[in-house]
């Protein structure tokens, strides 16, 4: 079944409920920690079976009730003109004052950001299926070739800043790929230390960058990459929790998008970042950024994740991070040269496979 399809069972569902006089109700998965397990068998996290009921005419559930029904008539909008919109543009397409009161469908954006993962959840289908997109936010170069939309794209030859990785990425053809590996990095600075020193070329590998916290465009890219072309993922963040956790959302998955683990995890993610043995090993010790108390919080939440409980290299992190109360940028070792990293670091660390799985 198509996205337009499945929005369109779900309003004759309702339909169907109004001609038989009976309350109208949507079962949405419930998106909590409560309804979230890890998948021993595949190493991920999971949206459990638990479900809630929205009823349009209880009080406490009708905003959220119309929000979604809202959310699903923009979509089936877009569907049916094969246009896109922007997660703004969805906001604004909902937002109006119900007849007759002074409320508002939506007041903020996250009301209705809310109202299309619960949509996702409701149909099956991402909201990048559903034609809703959210903004580009990462870069990427290597000796690959694409076609999107009809239009052959070199990655190899985007100038300085690399082609912009776009939100939805299920359409786009691989038809070259040439490279032995593909390297993340949580920091758009440091990626461009590897694209201008041309890192991509000379290791003959795949670069890729976002802001923080990668986006689900970027995700799904390196799913794609890791699963169809058998390219092995190093994740390359800063030794702290923040950078760890970045690590471990895309290897085991997210609470918010437990729904789509299966989309968007890379089980064979291997951790090449900043580790507490190079810290001595590359002299980084007075460079490193004393702890504060959120990240000693964060670091204790990680030690007793599941996944994390019996791994003894990732519980040696963990302590000895701990230990030194203190925490290490990858742009560190540009104390050691403004190109240690390309020339030096990232060589030995890959030769020597001295990474984290």
């Amino acid at each position: 079944m198509k996205p337009l399809q499945k929005i369109e069972e779900v309003g004759k569902a309702l339909v169907k409920q109004a001609a038989s006089q009976k309350p109208l109700t949507l079962e949405v998965p419930v998106r909590s920690l409560s309804n979230v397990i890890y998948d021993k068998s595949t190493h991920m996290l999971k949206l459990g079976d638990k479900v809630s009921e929205r009823n349009f005419f209880n009080i406490a559930h009708a905003k959220k009730f119309l929000q979604t029904l809202e959310v699903a008539a923009a979509s089936k909008e877009l569907l049916e003109a094969n246009k896109h919109a922007s997660l703004r543009d969805v906001f604004y397409m909902i937002k109006r004052t119900i007849p007759g009161t002074k409320t508002n469908i939506v007041d903020d954006q996250p009301e209705s950001d809310s109202a299309i993962e619960d949509l996702e959840l409701i149909t099956g289908f991402s909201r990048e299926q559903l034609h809703i997109n959210a903004n580009k936010m990462g870069s990427v170069s290597g000796h690959v070739i694409i076609e999107d939309q009809g239009d052959e794209i070199n990655w190899a030859k985007m100038g300085s800043g690399g082609w912009s990785i776009p939100s939805n990425v299920e359409d786009i053809k691989f038809k070259k790929v040439n490279a032995k590996y593909v390297i993340y990095m949580e920091k758009a600075a440091v990626w461009e230390r590897l694209h201008e020193d041309r890192f991509w070329d000379k290791q003959n590998c795949i670069i890729m960058s976002s802001q923080g916290q990668s986006t689900r465009g970027i995700r799904r890219l390196l799913q794609r990459l890791s699963f169809e072309h058998k390219l092995p993922i190093y994740v390359l963040a800063d030794f702290d929790p923040w950078g760890f956790y970045i690590y471990s959302v895309l290897k085991y998955g997210s609470i918010n998008l437990a729904h789509m683990s299966e989309e968007m995890t890379l089980r064979g993610a291997r951790f090449l970042g900043i580790m507490s043995s190079d810290i001595e090993k590359y002299g980084l010790k007075k460079h490193l950024i004393t702890f504060k108390d959120v990240d000693i919080k964060r670091i204790k939440q990680l030690q007793n994740y599941e996944w994390f409980k019996e791994h003894k290299r990732w519980q040696k992190e963990f302590k000895n991070m701990l230990k030194m109360k203190a925490k290490a940028e990858i742009q560190a070792l540009s104390s050691r040269g403004i190109s240690f990293i390309t020339e030096t670091y990232l060589p030995e660390k890959i030769k020597n496979k001295d990474w984290i799985e």
